[in-house]
């Protein structure tokens, strides 16, 4: 529990054990979210203790945030020693943190000359990627073009925001929104005839995820990345990845496109990329790289955020980002991704379809019809995947849906042997359960 010296007085004379916090959340936050019925005091690692004392072994760290699981070692050493340093500097000033955190995106993670913009979220990061594909349009072809039209894919999520809603591929986020934003078009994923059919001389930029996360861990194909970049090089236009969770290691390289494209003869770079979530393990950080070529369309009085790459943010950035390339991090997700699918390919439940996605983000696709014949299924009024992600978290596995048949795995990227082992053995026993066994 928290320091009682640290909180507001007002607070800390009702702050005790009458006061649940099931009802002091309902009493007065916004209730936007579906929460699960637990709160959580303390985690290490792959480990959460809700407030019962019960230990959970948490396979969505954050949804895909807490790369190095929780609270490690690194990111609290850094936030003690930059805190006491540094927190906040204004962005009209020069922020060293700032510059050694873009040198390792741009040296390690891309590997190609290109400009960094750090934000908050991976909203904020696709926001900005929105608006570096129109200034550059009108910078190029003047104030009254009307090469503004980005192009998105369905089932996609680009984030909450005004923009990101606009962008993102599934309706059920517009409602009671309008108007929305103009100059969105939404294609099929892994459609390369149709995305073609849909771009021309409106459109400024393609943007969409390597693998889609929210919309049920869907992987591009190599053709579809093929037909995208021809796109760009025909209608002068940019390509852009939304690597917000699937980015920054989760698939084992630092790009995800990368990961996806490996071995498959399809060589493709983007023009421009955006990273949120694990990117800062759990600190509240996001950010977007540009090639060279277009850094320029955002130029002084373009585009800014107050606390868009503080000391104190990059300081920890630095710290688990150096962290995954130092600790064999990356080899790691390669390696358990290797061991899941091997253990789940003996598994035989009707329940459960196939597992798909890369790296560790992977997804467990229910079968709708088979989930039918579960008890307490149909009287649930839940989705399949809710449904399962209820049940593993009362056997102690913390997993995430993915719309509504699709059950998410999204361990921290040091996982180890022992915890990938005990997360099947305690999925394998949900299943089983489940399917009556």
């Amino acid at each position: 529990m928290s320091d009682p010296s640290s909180i507001p007085a007002s607070v800390a004379a009702e702050d005790d054990a009458s006061l649940s916090t099931a009802q002091l959340m309902h009493d007065y936050v916004l209730g936007n979210y579906g929460r699960f019925p637990i709160a959580f005091e303390r985690g290490e690692g792959a480990w959460l203790w809700a407030e019962d004392g019960r230990r959970y072994l948490d396979f969505s760290s954050g949804v895909a945030v807490c790369a190095l699981g929780h609270s490690p070692r690194v990111m609290v050493d850094a936030l003690a020693t930059q805190g006491a340093k540094l927190i906040h500097c204004s962005n009209l000033y020069w922020v060293r943190e700032q510059a050694r955190l873009a040198r390792f995106v741009v040296e390690t993670m891309m590997e190609r000359p290109g400009k960094v913009f750090f934000c908050n979220s991976g909203a904020e990061a696709n926001d900005g990627l929105i608006k570096l594909a129109r200034k550059r349009a009108w910078e190029k072809y003047g104030a009254g073009t009307n090469k503004n039209v980005v192009i998105t894919c369905k089932q996609s999520f680009h984030g909450r925001t005004l923009g990101g809603i606009a962008a993102t591929g599934q309706e059920k986020v517009k409602i009671g929104f309008d108007p929305l934003l103009p100059g969105f078009l939404h294609v099929p994923f892994n459609d390369p005839q149709t995305l073609r059919e849909a771009v021309n001389e409106t459109t400024a930029a393609i943007l969409f995820e390597p693998v889609q996360g929210e919309g049920g861990i869907n992987t591009a194909t190599p053709e579809f990345f093929a037909e995208a970049a021809k796109l760009r090089d025909e209608f002068d236009l940019l390509l852009m990845f939304d690597e917000v969770q699937c980015g920054a290691g989760r698939t084992g390289d630092w790009c995800g496109w990368r990961t996806v494209l490996e071995g498959s003869g399809v060589a493709v770079e983007p023009d421009a990329v955006s990273w949120a979530k694990g990117f800062a393990g759990g600190f509240p950080m996001g950010s977007f790289w540009v090639a060279d070529e277009h850094a320029a369309a955002l130029g002084p009085g373009t585009h800014g955020s107050t606390f868009g790459g503080t000391p104190l943010a990059c300081a920890v950035a630095l710290a688990v980002l150096g962290e995954i390339e130092k600790a064999g991090v990356l080899a790691n997700v390669k390696r358990q991704e290797s061991r899941i699918r091997d253990a789940v390919a003996k598994w035989d439940f009707a329940i459960l379809r196939e597992l798909r996605g890369v790296g560790l983000m992977l997804g467990f696709v229910l079968d709708t019809e088979a989930m039918g014949s579960v008890a307490g299924f149909a009287e649930s009024g839940k989705t399949p995947s809710i449904f399962v992600v209820n049940a593993a978290r009362e056997a102690g596995l913390l997993t995430v849906p993915a719309g509504e048949t699709v059950v998410r795995w999204l361990p921290p990227l040091n996982v180890t042997d022992a915890e990938v082992d005990e997360a099947l053995a305690l999925f394998h026993s949900v299943l089983s359960t489940l399917s009556g066994r």
